[in-house]
């Protein structure tokens, strides 16, 4: 009693896992509200201190102190290098563009400076031309254990406990292991 080979035909199983495989893509999509137009524009990287019309409308020239504009803007992004004699908001809003390559759609520069007693003797905002493109460091500070493998992981502790081992049994009251006689 032979039986005789029935034939399978694969294609729509196969057919029905690359569906699958292509509709899991989608799961990165945002929440509707805030979904971008366009399904494939990634979502803006806000960075620095961006500062607003209204926050610079607080700060007036010969009439704000530090204390003023620290109240007003905040604590700045950065200061004068050799003197303390202006204070930068630095903002930018970038954007990952198609092959994962970073963009700078918008860099904001705003410069308070101040004069010997303290008081704002300037406020402007860096125009585009005149500032260079300030790269923005995008290494990670290694976490350990990452640099393993996963098979490394699952089989790197084999041998390293059993008979033989440092596991010896303790007693109460006995100070490095052993019976404690």
């Amino acid at each position: 009693m032979v039986r005789p080979l029935r034939l399978v035909n694969i294609r729509p199983t196969l057919a029905g896992l690359a569906a699958g495989l292509l509709l899991t893509g989608c799961g990165y999509l945002p929440p509707l509200p805030e979904r971008p137009r366009d399904v494939f524009t990634t979502p803006a990287i806000n960075r620095g201190h961006a500062v607003t019309a209204d926050q610079l409308r607080q700060v007036t020239p010969g009439v704000s102190t530090r204390a003023d504009v620290q109240a007003a803007l905040g604590s700045p992004s950065q200061t004068g290098t050799f003197a303390d004699g202006e204070w930068y908001y630095i903002s930018s809003v970038s954007q990952v563009r198609p092959a994962r390559a970073l963009a700078v759609r918008d860099q904001r520069v705003v410069v308070v400076a101040f004069d010997g007693a303290g008081t704002v003797r300037e406020v402007r905002q860096v125009e585009d031309r005149e500032m260079p493109r300030v790269a923005f460091v995008t290494r990670e500070t290694p976490t350990p254990g990452t640099e393993r493998t996963i098979m490394q992981t699952l089989f790197g502790n084999i041998g390293r406990v059993g008979p033989g081992s440092s596991m010896t049994p303790q007693t109460p009251g006995s100070a490095g292991g052993g019976s404690g006689r």
